[in-house]
């Protein structure tokens, strides 16, 4: 049985030309070599044949030459406030299939105010925050210290620092300037919450309710949960915060903060999480894979911090992974089923070395 041609589509660090003023971290959600090799490895394993298209700005020639089959889309995109939705885009244009979620999930999830008004409008908790555009804008009267300041669309801990946690005016408006001056965005602010982080990762697709159930690796809702991941900020060479740095270090590097999996938490705590995760995922129209993080607050329970339509893939180190291993789930088998998921969506399938699309 033949596979498919699928195009493994990403930004790759050593390609992408960093802007004159950019922040210091700048290349930090751009994957690594070794993510991309490890990816078409795993789809080569199951008998597709993979090859690697650049997520820049000649992309869009070289998917109309090569004409895969489908995409397998980890591109962050290069610059704009919606960024991760370009591939998809051009994609969507050329009716050509991909996996992950579609264009409007991307940027809605990308900005962390967006989604986290999505979240409060559908019930779903989340601490108290407000958009900054300007560094001396009056603070909303319901929010009170201590608070957290992040760029609004960054990922991967990008702009978060020892100054993140404020405790007052001056250093609000002292980091709040920071944060849009140094990355040209607007920053959010956020009850801080004090409690333990959480990440849970998943894979799968709400399930149509006369639909049958995908297999036994899938829930009757349609979706595989791995086990939840503790971070632990208070190991490793950055205390207290979860940031760019932080994620650097190799596993084992004594620099880096504690990855517990599966967490020592509860199983009433468990299944809240991992209830809110598919929730969480289900609001934004996410699809095949995401990674949801959470936050214990002060009065003990889980607030939805932010979501990854396009969660790391790095077989060494990407949460993920790290996750989907200790979950009993090979890396070959995490990158097969996402890629299943998409081709079940866009009713591919395969056979005698023929390509065939229904109409679903």
């Amino acid at each position: 049985m033949a596979g498919l041609r699928v195009a493994v589509v990403a930004n790759r660090k050593h390609s992408v030309k960093v802007e004159a003023g950019a922040p210091p971290d700048a290349l930090a959600e751009y994957d690594a070599e070794e993510t991309v090799q490890g990816i078409q490895e795993a789809l080569r394993a199951r008998g597709h044949e993979p090859f690697f298209l650049e997520a820049d700005e000649t992309f869009i020639d070289t998917v109309r030459e090569t004409r895969p089959d489908i995409c397998f889309n980890i591109a962050e995109g290069l610059r704009g406030d919606a960024r991760e939705s370009h591939i998809p885009a051009v994609l969507e244009m050329l009716a050509i299939p991909y996996t992950g979620s579609k264009v409007l999930t991307h940027a809605i999830s990308l900005d962390k105010a967006m989604t986290k008004r999505i979240w409060r409008d559908v019930g779903l908790p989340t601490a108290p925050f407000q958009r900054f555009c300007r560094a001396d804008a009056p603070l909303d009267a319901r929010l009170s210290f201590p608070l957290f300041v992040k760029p609004s669309r960054e990922g991967s801990g990008m702009g978060i620092n020892a100054r993140s946690i404020v405790h007052d005016e001056a250093e609000l408006r002292a980091q709040v300037d920071w944060v849009i001056r140094t990355y040209r965005q607007p920053a959010l602010v956020e009850t801080y919450l004090p409690g333990r982080e959480f990440t849970v990762g998943l894979v799968g697709n709400t399930r149509p309710p006369d639909a049958p159930r995908r297999s036994e690796f899938y829930d009757e809702r349609g979706f595989h949960v791995f086990p939840v991941l503790e971070i632990d900020s208070q190991r490793g060479a950055v205390k207290g915060i979860y940031n760019t740095q932080a994620k650097s270090y190799a596993l084992d590097d004594p620099l880096a903060p504690g990855y517990l999996c599966p967490a020592d938490i509860p199983t009433g705590l468990e299944a809240e999480l991992r209830r809110l995760a598919i929730a969480a995922f289900e609001a934004l129209d996410g699809l095949d894979v995401g990674r949801v993080d959470f936050r214990m607050g002060a009065d003990g329970a889980p607030y939805l911090v932010e979501i990854n339509t396009l969660p790391g893939i790095n077989p060494l180190v990407s949460d993920l992974v790290i996750v989907s291993r200790a979950g009993g789930v090979a890396y070959e088998t995490l990158v097969n089923e996402i890629l299943n998921l998409a081709c079940e969506r866009y009713g591919l399938r395969w056979n005698v070395g023929t390509l065939e699309r229904s109409n679903v």
